[in-house]
Order: structure tokens, then sequence, then C-alpha cells
């Protein structure tokens, strides 16, 4: 049955939204596991958006990218809950999971690193697992940012809201221009070049 909107319910367009994955609030600011976010603000300041729209149990922004019109979604719900604010946009903007670009930190990769896949597993991660459990699906392309593989010693947690070094955050900042670029690629269709060119 065709669902109608009333005036105020009827989506604004948008052809892809990217996700960046994290804890919400000052506490976490800057540690590994949000490195999705950090890599949201990178997007965000490059095409020149702001993510301060308060909507899908997050914090959201729109631009162009690749001549197309991109939700940049920052979950305010908890990374273990992620799926709730990324089903609650695909719903409202009625984008299947390969229009969604996931981005994410990975302990499995260095710093510096970064590896594109089209779709697959969480591989892991909490925030990967909760999008694919309420959303059903794992055909989600992602980006996974490397934040180095725990040291010997440490608490898994201890060490995923640990914050970067300062030579961490500079090799985090070339990742911010792959990131741009590869997204770039991917929302214009050349997914395949994208993963040449940035998979490590």
């Amino acid at each position: 049955m065709l669902k109608l909107f009333s005036k105020n319910e009827v989506p604004s367009g948008a052809d892809w939204l990217i996700v960046g994955l994290g804890n919400p609030g000052p506490k976490y600011d800057g540690t590994r596991h949000n490195t999705g976010f950090l890599m949201i603000d990178a997007l965000a300041e490059h095409f020149n958006c702001e993510v301060r729209r308060v909507k899908f149990k997050g914090l959201y922004g729109k631009c162009k990218i690749a001549g197309q019109d991109v939700v940049l979604l920052k979950p305010s719900t908890f990374m273990n809950l992620s799926g709730q604010s990324v089903t609650d946009a695909m719903n409202f903007f009625h984008l299947p999971p390969e229009r969604v670009l996931l981005l994410f930190d990975d302990i499995s990769l260095d710093v510096g690193k970064t590896r594109i896949r089209l779709k697959g597993s969480d591989g892991g991660h909490n925030g990967v697992k909760n999008i694919i459990y309420l959303s059903g699906s794992d055909r989600f392309p992602r980006m996974k940012i490397g934040i180095g593989h725990k040291p010997e010693g440490w608490d898994l947690a201890d060490w995923v809201l640990s914050r970067f070094s300062k030579d961490e955050m500079k090799l985090l900042a070339g990742i911010a221009e792959n990131v741009i670029a590869a997204a770039e690629l991917i929302l214009g269709g050349q997914a395949d070049k994208a993963m040449n060119r940035f998979n490590s």
C-alpha cells in the first residue's frame, strides 16, 4: 500500500547517506572509536556542510558530493545502538543499504591504513553489527579506518576509547583526504577505482 505523506512529512530528497560511527559527548572527542565522527567532520568542512541539525537520533547536514544530494550523519545513540539512527534516516529518505556509506574505526588496521568494502559482515564492530541487525542487510558500502592494533596488556575497551598521539593525528589528516576522495569516487559510481586506490 502506498504511504501518503503529509506536507510536513514529505522526505527532503537525498541520493546517499554517509554515516560516521562514534559516541556522542565531549568525553569521547578525539578517541579512536570516534574516528567515524572525525571523518564526517572532514567531509563537512571540505564540502561546506554544517552537521548540526537534530533528527534521526543524531546530528546531520546536507551537501553535494559528486553531483549527488548527500546527508552526512553522526548518530547520537552511542556506538552499540547506531542502527537506530541509521535505519531512521534510511527509512525517511527511502534509501537502500547500497546507498549508505559507513565510516568507522578498525583495530585490525594500522593508523594510516584504510579498507573499502561494498558489503560484508560486521567484522566484530558493534556499531556495524547493530546496523546490520536492525536493517536486515549487510550490503552497506563501508570504509574502515585503521586505529592500530590493541597493544599487549591493554583491555580492548580502554584501547578504542584512548586518544590518538600527535603523530597519529597527523596520519589521520592524510586519511581524511583519502576519505574525501574515496567518497567522491564511490558516490560517482567508481567504487572499484576507490578500492584500487585506497585499500591497503
